[in-house]
């Protein structure tokens, strides 16, 4: 019963149910959103998410510069309106500047695309090397003939023979 099943993990099907588990699992982890409790944290929250127009390096939250404080305002204001959710006011932030303030990328389409595909790549590439592994083990435990150990005296022997001469 035990070999069955040793057989049947090592079949492809069994790779492909791990990875589709694998990717199941991802895209259900970007899409749940437990969000922060209170306005502050939502403020707090969303303040992180965007980068200083003006300074370099730092997030809304940490700088104490005139944009980031007109932004902090701008972000407390439409909150408190609560007509948008915290995507939206990201994103009509990001919108009403000419650079780019994203400083964390969307949680689905392109943007998830471009965080999920180098695990995807892992993965992939962790599953190839086990298989050229497996592979190279059963090819390596090829047990010689006669005929390659005759063929391998042969080879000794006048080698022997050159050192000899």
């Amino acid at each position: 019963m035990t070999n069955q099943l040793n057989a049947k993990l090592k079949h492809w099907s069994s790779w492909f149910v791990m990875l589709f588990c694998v990717v199941a699992l991802m895209i259900f982890g970007t899409q749940r959103d437990s969000g922060p409790a209170t306005p502050q944290e939502r403020i707090e929250s969303i303040s992180k998410r965007l980068a200083c127009p003006t300074c370099d390096g730092e997030s809304v939250y940490e700088s104490r510069g005139g944009a980031s404080q007109a932004i902090r305002k701008e972000i407390a204001r439409q909150v408190a309106d609560g007509q948008l959710t915290d995507s939206q006011i990201v994103k009509a932030i990001d919108e009403s500047y000419s650079a780019d303030l994203k400083l964390v990328p969307g949680s689905t389409g392109f943007d998830a695309l471009i965080w999920a595909l180098p695990i995807a790549v892992l993965v992939v590439s962790v599953a190839g090397l086990v298989v050229a592994f497996r592979r190279w083990k059963v090819q390596g435990s090829i047990t010689a003939t006669d005929a390659d150990r005759e063929l391998v005296e042969i080879a000794m022997q006048e080698m022997s023979d050159q050192r000899d001469s």
